[in-house]
């Protein structure tokens, strides 16, 4: 926006929170607009406590300047990652910095009832902990093990998640911490959006890829999540393999990626094989332990998925592939096979500059991502306004349209 044009409150708020205007003159500077004006739109925001002035500028003679920044202690928002068989949880504060976590084991297959009334027990604990009122709460963001209908918070035909389909899982946080926004997507994409966020900021396309008990895909294309037209995008534990036609998916059909390579599937076939295991992470305890044939099966399943990587590099061509999830810690095995199928059948154009990295955060990519989807949500420059005008009147203690 040039000077001169009409600035909103909320695109005044994006200047002070991004650190491009730090001061009302820097403000009226950027803005074009008069120093009343500026005034006017910036004590909205300090009166609905998004905004703190304090006197930390550099004086060039004179008083030094009131500095504006950005008070990310305003409120918080609710962060809760779920996965099949473990979850984590958090309360983070407005610029997405988890203030205190939990990480639990959680069976997803429990369903809708008692998983969501246990998440809501554990976040009121944590605001206790964290010394906040469910008053604060600004937002709640979900990720689930499943495919997700993004636009009405639903899961929608989750293999893994008995009982779960179409529930309208924002209704059910309405009552203990009421109307504010509920975000759900599906778990992979909140990973990729907590690595990107934190760490990869600067990449427009990256591929954040879960292998865990399932496997899924997390699409960062221009910077932003990539859902697809119903959410389904990145789903690719279900894409095809050729010569396991006899392997049958818990969807349904068969040679799905995820029915050999992912979890669940290794965990059984070294069952079979005699050696205990139930779930993904005693398939890395077995690795770690030397075991040969969950070293070899762990390899094979990253060659295999990389088979479905390298097909997505040709076609999506990412700067960085991050892999996380609980097999992600039989990294020299799992990444040997990836990187030698990848790297082996993708275009050397494509894969001239390609990271294939392990997930920096690990298990607390999530909750990270959570958290950046319900910020980015609630402090959208084209909302602030109405919603600083709504905590003015909270912190004044009038009701709502009042």
């Amino acid at each position: 926006m040039r000077p001169g044009e009409s600035w909103t409150v909320g695109q005044i708020f994006e200047l002070i929170r991004s650190g491009r205007a730090r001061t009302r003159a820097e403000l009226a500077a950027v803005t074009g607009l008069t120093r009343a004006t500026v005034s006017q739109r910036v004590d909205v925001l300090m009166e609905a406590g998004l905004v703190l002035e304090t006197k930390e500028g550099v004086s060039t003679g004179g008083r030094p300047p009131m500095v504006l920044r950005f008070n990310r202690e305003a409120g918080v928002v609710l962060a809760a990652d779920l996965g099949a068989t473990h979850c984590r949880l958090a309360v983070a504060d407005l610029g997405g910095r988890p203030l205190v976590e939990l990480p639990a084991e959680l069976d997803i297959a429990q369903g809708p009832d008692a998983v969501l009334g246990w998440v809501q027990d554990r976040f009121e604990e944590l605001l206790e902990e964290a010394g906040r009122s469910a008053e604060e709460v600004w937002g709640i963001g979900i990720g689930v093990p499943g495919p997700v209908d993004f636009a009405r918070g639903q899961a929608v035909s989750p293999p893994i998640m008995p009982g779960w389909d179409r529930v309208p899982i924002p209704e059910r946080f309405v009552e203990r911490f009421g109307r504010v926004p509920v975000l759900v997507d599906n778990d992979v994409n909140i990973m990729a959006l907590g690595e990107h966020r934190v760490n990869w900021p600067d990449v427009e396309h990256l591929l954040f890829v879960k292998v865990a008990t399932g496997i899924g895909c997390g699409i960062v294309a221009g910077g932003r999540i990539h859902r697809g037209e119903r959410g389904a995008a990145g789903d690719i534990g279900h894409i095809r393999i050729s010569g396991h036609e006899e392997t049958v998916c818990r969807c349904g059909n068969v040679a799905c990626v995820e029915a050999v390579a992912g979890g669940w599937a290794l965990a059984k076939q070294l069952s079979g094989l005699g050696y205990p295991a139930t779930g993904s992470r005693d398939v890395v305890g077995l690795v770690r332990a030397g075991n040969p044939a969950a070293a070899r099966l762990v390899r094979t399943a990253g060659e295999l998925i990389g088979e479905v990587l390298a097909s997505l590099v040709n076609f999506f061509n990412p700067a960085v592939i991050i892999i996380g999830g609980d097999l992600a810690h039989a990294h020299e095995q799992l990444f040997a096979g990836i990187r030698s199928v990848v790297y082996q059948r993708s275009l050397p154009l494509a894969t001239r500059h390609l990271q294939i990295v392990p997930s920096e955060l690990d298990d607390r990519a999530g909750i990270h991502g959570a958290a950046a989807m319900v910020v980015e949500h609630v402090l959208r420059p084209e909302t602030i306004e109405e919603t600083a005008e709504e905590r003015i009147r909270r912190r004044a203690g009038r009701p709502a349209g009042g």
